[in-house]
């Protein structure tokens, strides 16, 4: 908008709604010998249908100079025509001759100011200030808007966080339940057969069955404790723990992988570092999975401000990102849209850039 610009060199576009072609030319005059370092534009309409053409069709106005008495037209038609239009371009009376009470009157109903034709002088002031009021007035809209918008960001993270809380808690459970339950249950059987068996070489035998339980219950502790939050993170640092994390889904999987870092690690790590492990666990589970991948390559970047920088790229088969991640929830895409989730409830972004047949790369910041 040319309000934006500096006054010196800002064109000043004025829709003069005014029977009077004189009267206009004496405006344009006034204006010139007041303040000769600004372009003032006129353009002059003097009945309805003129001023809503001339809304229509040209360039917005910065202000609209309207005469009081018109034989076919009035600033409060003109004040109605803005309303219906939702048009927020400030309206400036200037007439020969209105009374006190009829000022009140059209202020009240819209107008931001009036002036008497007898001292266009002081009409480059009025204009300028009407135009500033106008800015700050747009300013404070934009700015509630973006907080309006950031507080719907809000309470849709809100609910992303419960849901993600509870999906946590449900993979949890069933970790628990299924693996690590089941094993101690197993335990426990062995243990009562031990005791009621016939023979000490029947007793020994169900022992070490419960012996070799008992150590697959502790690796299936330290695994789970893992995927929580690795020790290797507070230990050794977020670099490690990255290492430790590819290390221990590639190879089973018959994965390469590289894992490069750049920049100076933080002595001491923020809470987005666990979210940074959590993000290259969920990629590297999703190419094992669907990538069909030969050799994955794990970058992280500790940036300014205790920010992490974090890629993940793979030489998979690749997907269609809007067909995948557009559809339902399903097991093919859960895994993505958990990721966005966890990444944007830590306050960052995560990209995906992919297509059919050439891999996966996934960036995010944090």
């Amino acid at each position: 908008m040319p309000n934006d610009a500096s006054p010196e060199t800002t064109d000043v576009r004025l829709l003069c709604v005014e029977d009077n072609p004189d009267d206009v030319e004496l405006m344009a005059l006034a204006l010139e010998r007041a303040d000769p370092q600004r372009k003032y534009l006129l353009h002059r309409v003097d009945d309805a249908g003129g001023f809503t053409e001339a809304l229509a069709q040209s360039q917005e106005f910065d202000v609209i100079l309207c005469d009081f008495n018109m034989p076919r037209f009035s600033p409060y038609a003109a004040l109605q025509i803005l309303l219906a239009r939702r048009c927020s371009t400030p309206l400036v009376v200037v007439t020969r001759a209105i009374g006190e009470e009829a000022a009140v009157h059209v202020l009240r109903c819209g107008a931001k100011d009036y002036l008497t034709k007898d001292k266009l002088g002081t009409l480059p002031q009025i204009i300028e200030r009407v135009i500033a009021e106008r800015r700050r007035v747009l300013e404070q809209e934009r700015l509630a808007q973006e907080l309006d918008a950031a507080y719907r960001r809000l309470k849709r993270l809100s609910a992303k966080l419960v849901v993600a809380q509870e999906r946590e808690r449900t993979l949890i459970s069933r970790e628990l339940h299924d693996q690590l339950g089941q094993t101690l249950t197993g335990m426990v059987i062995h243990l009562h057969a031990a005791k009621r068996a016939p023979s000490e070489d029947a007793a020994k035998l169900h022992t070490e069955t419960a012996m070799e339980m008992a150590q697959g219950a502790v690796k299936q502790l330290k695994t789970l404790s893992f995927s929580l939050r690795p020790a290797q993170l507070d230990l050794l640092g977020l670099v490690a723990a990255v290492q430790s994390a590819v290390q221990r889904i590639g190879e089973p999987a018959g994965l390469a992988y590289t894992v490069t870092s750049r920049g100076k690690e933080p002595a001491v790590l923020g809470e987005t570092a666990s979210v940074a492990v959590r993000l290259v666990q969920e990629a590297l589970n999703n190419i094992v999975r669907h990538a069909q991948a030969t050799h994955v390559v794990v970058r992280l970047r500790f940036l300014p401000g205790g920010a992490i920088g974090m890629l993940v790229v793979d030489d998979g088969v690749g997907f269609d990102k809007q067909d995948v991640l557009s559809g339902p929830t399903s097991e093919h895409n859960v895994g993505l849209h958990g990721m966005i989730e966890r990444t944007e409830l830590a306050g960052g972004r995560l990209h995906i850039r992919t297509r059919p047949g050439v891999g996966v790369a996934i960036r995010a910041v944090l």
